[in-house]
């Protein structure tokens, strides 16, 4: 399963604190334990039910966030320094974390991803989340699973938080809109 994880997500090594890296890294192993989903399917099912026949892979979005969210976070800190201070690792593990519960939520059935019957239940915000707590993912990462999507639009976001939910939106509207 580690070499799964380590196939699947090379920007873990991005974090610099080891035991946040590796809680991040749990996260993914009990999420891919409890999923009808594979470590392969996420490279093939689209990375949104909300765009039909979207074109893209669940994991190239995922990899595409991640990038995105730690470029403007870099770019943030070089240009505002303290006067918005903000914890790289935070946002880093929080792109890799948000879309986790997508790995409970989403199911395959006869070559077609579809929504799981507790998807249909549950956002995966909120399994996102309970995954994490499980690892031990610390409150500002697991506020960043919570608020990256719409749901978060009732909750003060953190700035790791901003950064992540636009990072996410970036990589997702131009699709929605196509």
């Amino acid at each position: 399963m580690r070499d799964a994880i380590q196939t699947l997500w090379p920007e873990l090594e991005w974090i610099a604190n080891p035991e946040l890296r590796a809680k991040v890294r749990r996260t993914w192993e009990l999420a891919l334990e409890r999923s009808p989903l594979s470590a392969e399917d996420l490279e093939r099912i689209p990375f949104t039910l909300l765009v039909p026949g979207c074109p893209v892979s669940f994991m190239a979005h995922k990899r595409c966030v991640v990038h995105i969210a730690r470029r403007a976070a870099e770019a943030m800190q070089e240009f505002f320094g303290d006067a918005l201070p903000l914890d790289l690792d935070t946002v880093i593990a929080g792109a890799i974390l948000a879309d986790v519960g997508k790995l409970l939520e989403y199911e395959t059935v006869d070559g077609t991803t579809v929504a799981s019957s507790r998807g249909r239940l549950l956002r995966h915000p909120f399994t996102g989340v309970a995954l994490a707590m499980e690892c031990g993912v610390p409150d500002a990462i697991c506020h960043i699973i919570a608020a990256h999507a719409d749901e978060g639009d009732r909750v003060q976001r953190t700035t790791e938080a901003w950064i992540v939910h636009h990072a996410d939106f970036m990589a997702f509207e131009p699709f929605k809109k196509r």
